[in-house]
């Protein structure tokens, strides 16, 4: 059976862990991880993979793992990545999708998560790109600047992020613009560089190089 991305996100059995994930993160003090998140990571990926030359169907499949993959986060959030990947396991098993496209996807899911993921096949490598590039103020729950915690500040720093994708010259450019006044570059990084050093080697599955431009100098 072939299934597809508007099956998955109309089901309403996969929107109910999905907010139950994004409710057990809000709990922990985390930044927003609902549908705004997941629907942004699922378009990139999808878009990260038609640029770098494959097709529709690998695409869709891309689509699929992005929505799915942070649903984890609500069994906890040690682990989320592999709890994730058993949960999508059985939702699509249950669906009746073909055991090689869910064996891609929870290869994906199993792998997004930068404290032990591979990019072990061209999914997982696009939503290692879509997942960890996705910085913006919107998602940080706590407007209160005298009580934010680094991870807020960082993500509430960026003013603006833009990903461009070039299939010719084969490189993805994640182009933020940083408040200083709110987080230093230096602090960015401090969070944010094991991220950026695994969207490197996701970026290198597809033969392209990622680049970091932060206020208008390159620094990766």
């Amino acid at each position: 059976m072939s299934m597809t991305f508007e099956q998955i996100k109309n089901d309403p059995s996969v929107n109910i862990y999905i907010q139950q994930a994004d409710d057990a993160m809000k709990a922990y003090g985390y930044t927003e991880h609902s549908f705004a998140h997941v629907t942004r990571a699922a378009q990139v990926a999808s878009q990260i993979l038609l640029t770098f030359g494959q097709d529709e169907r690998q695409a869709e499949l891309a689509r699929i793992a992005a929505y799915l993959h942070d649903i984890g986060n609500g069994i906890n959030r040690q682990d989320h990545a592999q709890s994730g990947a058993i949960m999508a396991f059985q939702l699509l098993n249950n669906m009746g999708m073909p055991a090689q496209e869910i064996a891609q996807i929870v290869a994906a899911i199993g792998n997004h998560d930068e404290s032990s993921s591979v990019p072990v096949n061209a999914v997982a490598a696009a939503l290692i790109l879509a997942d960890k590039t996705d910085v913006r103020r919107s998602r940080v729950r706590n407007r209160s600047e005298i009580t934010f915690d680094i991870h807020d500040r960082v993500n509430y720093a960026v003013e603006k992020a833009e990903l461009r994708l070039d299939g010719e010259e084969k490189t993805v450019t994640l182009d933020l613009t940083i408040d200083t006044e709110i987080c230093p570059v230096m602090e960015y990084f401090e969070i944010f560089l094991g991220r950026m050093i695994l969207c490197q080697r996701a970026a290198g599955f597809f033969g392209a190089r990622f680049c970091l431009v932060t206020n208008g100098l390159k620094v990766m």
